[in-house]
């Protein structure tokens, strides 16, 4: 009896054994994910349809965001290169400015300092020249050494080489030598405006001290702003210098601003990106320097080949379209797409696709149809 019970248990482990070989030894069926299989009325229900993409004529818009900027010729940073203790002024951020107002006073023994060395070296001159003429004169006729003539002249050539440079001095503290005299030597000294534009920073108050190396105010000249816009690198094709550019606010996108392409920039950024700058073609007030603006730049008429937009489905950011394959079946491909417009959106994928038939209708179904058989 044991013998029978052992022999069947060798049997049943043995034929298990073999079974287990089959199953490891059995061909695997690679299952397509992206392969969709219907029955014909399944098709008509789904109203699926195909056709041939076309070649039509596309006048795309590039639509760019940036900010205003302005050229660094166009910021000015006051100081005093002199220094100074502040005495007036009356500028606030935003304050319009003329150029020649004054924007502030400045006062400083040392600019008393200056115009009295200035006009005691200018009295100082004359006499050293009169000196210099008579020296001249007597060495000509053998009246005076040559070392005195050379002092003189030495004497002479070294005060104008002073008077010149104090000259230069006076006026980078604003004041102007030319009008400089014994009467009217003054302890302060008037900044001035050199733009017509507006204030853009207030650094100082009043009784300060400010060395040469500080800025008081930076000025702006608002009238040659710029629109600084970022491209995408795919894009950077299309732009080309010259070309014109509608702008417009968030805050009120029917009001266009017209621009023109200046600049566009060889280097791009982390995002992959490069900035092109455009000229605004009329300057108003209502620009402000760091408003942030769109922009469309209308590109020329291009021959692509193109689907209906019913034809591509979006999944998990990627966009696709079916291929009919046959016998029911249509495969879900991956494409690439670009503009789109009254209906059509243009195919941009490597794959040719010209003599292909798409699904234009019941794509969405499909979709559907291969989402729900994954979760299956």
């Amino acid at each position: 009896m044991k013998m029978i019970i052992y022999a069947a248990v060798a049997f049943l482990t043995l034929s298990c054994s073999k079974n287990n070989e089959k199953e490891q030894n059995a061909p695997k069926t690679y299952v397509n994910q992206n392969l969709a299989i219907l029955t014909f009325k399944q098709i008509q229900n789904a109203g699926i349809k195909t056709a041939l993409p076309e070649k039509k004529q596309i006048s795309s818009t590039l639509k760019l965001y940036g900010k205003i900027d302005v050229p660094p010729q166009n910021i000015v940073s006051i100081s005093v290169p002199l220094g100074g203790y502040l005495k007036t002024t009356k500028l606030l951020p935003g304050t319009r400015v003329k150029k020649g107002e004054i924007l502030a006073v400045m006062e400083d023994q040392q600019y008393i300092q200056l115009q009295q060395d200035y006009l005691t070296g200018k009295a100082q001159l004359k006499y050293l020249e009169n000196d210099y003429l008579r020296q001249k004169e007597l060495n000509k006729s053998k009246s005076s050494s040559d070392k005195i003539f050379q002092q003189a002249e030495s004497d002479y050539q070294s005060q104008q080489i002073m008077i010149r440079s104090l000259s230069e001095k006076l006026k980078l503290a604003g004041i102007n030598p030319d009008k400089l005299s014994k009467e009217n030597i003054s302890r302060s000294v008037n900044i001035l405006s050199p733009i017509n534009g507006y204030v853009s920073k207030v650094n100082v108050n009043i009784g300060r001290y400010v060395a040469a190396t500080e800025v008081l105010f930076e000025l702006i000249n608002p009238t040659d702003i710029h629109l600084a816009l970022k491209v995408f690198e795919k894009d950077l094709d299309k732009v080309k210098i010259g070309q014109q550019i509608l702008a417009y606010t968030n805050d009120n996108p029917e009001k266009k601003y017209e621009c023109e392409i200046i600049l566009i920039s060889k280097d791009l950024s982390v995002e992959r990106t490069a900035e092109i700058h455009s000229h605004f073609r009329r300057y108003e007030p209502d620009l402000l320097p760091g408003m942030f603006m769109n922009a469309d730049i209308q590109l020329q008429n291009r021959s692509v080949l193109v689907l209906p937009d019913n034809a591509i489905v979006t999944y998990e950011d990627k966009q696709y379209i079916f291929i009919p394959k046959g016998k029911g079946k249509f495969e879900m491909k991956p494409i690439q797409t670009g503009t789109a417009e009254n209906g059509f959106t243009e195919i941009r994928s490597s794959e040719k696709l010209g003599g292909q038939q798409c699904v234009v209708n019941g794509a969405y179904s499909l979709l559907m149809f291969l989402k729900n058989k994954s979760e299956e």
